[in-house]
């Protein structure tokens, strides 16, 4: 009795182990078979659902298609008519401002900056009196010309005097004729000398007047140069002040190749091309001119061509060397079919939109667009007038899904009219009108 109590525990229990390992997998087992049959009972289609075995876009899908959209019913999407009406073309470009006429003013003679009159930044017109230099100087020349002047004048009176005298005694034979030749050459020299004399004081003034620096244009002045007391020279490369001639200014930009024989075309017409200018966003237009003229040759190193264009400038909203988003206006197309942009989707069937049926369902219409110009886009083909397209939701729509059509324009035009704290009687009324509307 003794020997038996030592045995080990392993030996009184050896089936007690292999009965916990089958328990564990009989637990897998059933977790696997729990977990299979919930993944099929999810990804099965249900064969009471009607709409489940219907094809979603492309006229296959399950559950996930069209069967939870059934169930949901129709879906609430925005809707728009296309419309016909004129389409402007335009051609977009990046441009930089440049000023009519730049000016740097220097000074014509050397001396020393006296006086500055003019403020920095200011608007200037032609002969505007902007600076002077010291004139004493060029008053002090213009004294010593007009000095040698009357010297020689004097020296041309008394010769012609003495001339005169010659005459009278060449008349009575009282001396020889080759005297009086001599004193017609000494007459004449001194005219000489005088003329040159005049010359010497025009010269003189001229200089004492441009001791006065004015503005040769009109324009705005940039900063000044140089400080009052500093010697100038007519050498100087900043000079005293740039003025840049601003209202009006011009605008150079470049188009391909490609669209030249379009604004030639106008432009042999006699035709106004208007130009808008835009910040560098592309958001707020600056200011509103119109084509000048084109450039006279193609760059063969991009394919464009500079074109410029002249704005009035008024209210000095460009400035030069300023960066610009050129839009063009080029030609208009009449009566063409317009598309809201966001109605365009682009997928297997290329490009196309989603047209309301009259049943309130969609269908997949594939079109042809033509030129696009923000949230309109032209349809060449596809669509006609009066019919209507998804614009928003359309992530969620398949060919026919039956929708729940809403007109904007009449939704909000409805929320204006009704009271805010209507019944729900008036929200149902709002709710058919939004129907109607986009039925129409």
């Amino acid at each position: 009795m003794a020997a038996e109590s030592t045995r080990p525990p392993a030996q009184q229990e050896p089936g007690a182990p292999p009965r916990r390992r089958a328990s564990a997998y009989v637990v897998a087992l059933i977790a696997l078979l729990l977990i299979g049959g919930t993944a099929w009972y999810v990804l099965t289609p249900r064969t009471s659902d009607p709409v489940a075995t219907k094809g979603g876009f492309g006229g296959s899908g399950g559950r996930r298609g069209g069967g939870d959209a059934a169930a949901r019913g129709p879906l609430p999407v925005a809707v728009a008519a296309v419309r016909t009406e004129d389409f402007p073309l335009y051609q977009n470009a990046l441009g930089n401002v440049a000023a009519r006429n730049t000016v740097t003013v220097r000074p014509r003679v050397d001396g020393q900056l006296a006086r500055v009159l003019f403020r920095e930044g200011e608007i200037v017109k032609a002969g505007d009196l902007l600076a002077e230099i010291d004139p004493r100087p060029f008053e002090v020349q213009v004294t010593q010309a007009n000095g040698q002047l009357a010297r020689d004048e004097a020296q041309l009176v008394n010769a012609r005097i003495d001339l005169e005298r010659y005459r009278t005694l060449l008349a009575q034979d009282s001396i020889a004729k080759q005297q009086v030749d001599t004193q017609e050459a000494l007459v004449r020299q001194y005219q000489g000398t005088v003329e040159a004399d005049r010359g010497v004081v025009a010269n003189a003034k001229l200089q004492l007047s441009y001791t006065k620096i004015t503005a040769p244009i009109g324009g705005r002045l940039g900063l000044r140069q140089v400080d009052v007391g500093n010697m100038v020279h007519t050498s100087d490369a900043n000079g005293l002040v740039v003025i840049t001639q601003v209202q009006p200014i011009a605008v150079v930009f470049s188009i391909p190749e490609d669209r030249l024989p379009a604004v030639r075309k106008r432009l042999a017409n006699n035709a106004t091309l208007p130009v808008d200018a835009y910040d560098r966003d592309g958001k707020v237009k600056l200011a509103s001119g119109k084509l000048l003229t084109i450039d006279n040759q193609i760059d063969p190193a991009t394919g464009t061509i500079k074109l410029k264009a002249e704005f009035p400038n008024d209210d000095g909203a460009l400035f030069p060397n300023q960066f610009v988003n050129v839009r063009m206006h080029v030609d208009t197309l009449p009566g063409a079919l317009i598309v809201p942009t966001p109605a365009v989707q682009r997928g297997a069937p290329g490009t196309f939109v989603y047209r309301v049926n009259a049943n309130d369902t969609v269908s997949v219409q594939p079109v042809r667009l033509g030129p696009v110009d923000g949230e309109k886009s032209v349809v060449a083909e596809g669509l006609k007038a009066g019919d209507h397209v998804v614009i928003d939701g359309t992530d969620k729509l398949r060919d026919g899904a039956a929708i729940e059509p809403v007109d904007r324009n009449a939704a909000a035009a409805a929320a204006a009219t009704s009271p805010r704290a209507g019944a729900g009687g008036d929200r149902a009324e709002a709710k058919g009108m939004r129907r109607r509307e986009a039925k129409k």
